[in-house]
């Protein structure tokens, strides 16, 4: 049987015992039948997908079956898992269907963050409702009915216990730290960004989870929840571009490879390859496009929808009469290697 992935795992608990989150280092994609069999002999594991508890003796039972199945990284967590005194949990995912539990929730988070899976590479339907509102600290994660009283005991211990942020996503580098990137303010990369390698996001740049670059890329403006920019694109400063969960529906908002959303620059649907919005340009699905051929003359009108994954567009307002126009960008932008170097 094909399983979709598997980790080992620590979890932090509430005080009444429920999984809040999960943080897995080293998970697996399409895990073997062998290497499942093994586990289940060790953790009970009956099928489908489940959620398991480890003990730490268990953990360093896995140690085995991890090196058996040529994980090395799995099992030297393992090892190191077989002597701490945390929660810990192991997910089995047989199936990619949409997370029952935080940290079935947690581990696809983490599957996108990894690169193990693009973007809309893996069911999350429903997982705003799973995943819980948590105080993200410098102490840990902590259930927020449970702040005041954590708040009191620091303060009476002598500590300060500070709040990063109230979410129900942490920031990702919190979990991981994917190879070859720059992240100026790593407060606004969510865990669940798929950051491809050579992107830079500075201080104002913003990535959702279900959404990121794919490949070398300048971030300046805000990639939101179920984008995807394609290699060699950049985010210009203070450009938003809409997600799925900001009016963009079902539709997929992506922007290809090599293209530039300008400063201050929107959109609003696909873009494709080779692209440019001017700055300070927001076009959505229902904007009316002004086409011209190359001499400048009117060839038609249409909405933005219309044109879109189009490759080898210009987008630009027309400074006298404020109508939105596109031409054939015969002169794709070349972007800074210095501003992509990520030594």
């Amino acid at each position: 049987m094909a399983y979709f992935a598997l980790a080992l795992g620590t979890a932090t608990k509430n005080r009444d015992g429920k999984i809040i989150e999960a943080y897995f280092p080293t998970p697996i994609l399409n895990p073997n039948d062998d290497l499942v069999a093994q586990l289940a002999a060790t953790i009970g594991y009956q099928g489908g997908n489940e959620t398991l508890e480890v003990t730490a003796a268990q953990a360093g039972e896995l140690v085995q079956a991890f090196q058996a199945g040529s994980e090395t990284a799995s099992a030297d967590f393992a090892a190191k898992a077989a002597s701490s005194a945390q929660p810990l949990v192991c997910v089995i995912l047989a199936n990619d269907d949409k997370p029952q539990t935080v940290a079935e929730g947690f581990l696809k988070l983490q599957l996108i963050s990894h690169r193990l899976v693009q973007p809309h590479g893996t069911v999350l339907d429903g997982i705003f409702g799973l995943l819980h509102n948590i105080a993200w600290t410098n102490e840990g994660p902590i259930d927020l009915p449970e702040l005041a009283e954590r708040q009191m005991e620091a303060r009476l211990a002598g500590r300060t216990l500070s709040v990063d942020c109230v979410d129900k996503f942490p920031k990702m580098v919190d979990y991981v730290v994917p190879a070859g990137v720059r992240i100026a303010d790593t407060s606004r990369v969510r865990l669940g960004a798929h950051v491809g390698e050579g992107t830079t996001v500075m201080h104002e740049g913003f990535i959702n989870f279900n959404a990121g670059t794919t490949g070398v890329s300048m971030v300046e403006g805000r990639i939101s929840a179920g984008v995807v920019v394609g290699n060699g694109s950049d985010i210009g400063g203070g450009a938003s571009i809409m997600g799925t969960l900001s009016g963009g529906g079902k539709v997929i908002v992506s922007i290809g490879e090599n293209s530039l959303l300008g400063a201050n620059a929107g959109l609003g649907f696909p873009l494709g390859d080779r692209c440019t919005v001017e700055s300070g340009l927001y076009i959505t699905a229902g904007t009316k496009v002004r086409m011209l051929d190359k001499d400048g003359n009117e060839v038609e009108i249409v909405k933005g929808r219309d044109l879109a994954g189009v490759s080898d567009l210009l987008f630009r307002r027309n400074s006298l009469t404020g109508q939105v126009e596109c031409l054939a960008n015969k002169s794709a932008v070349e972007l800074n290697d210095e501003l992509h170097s990520n030594n």
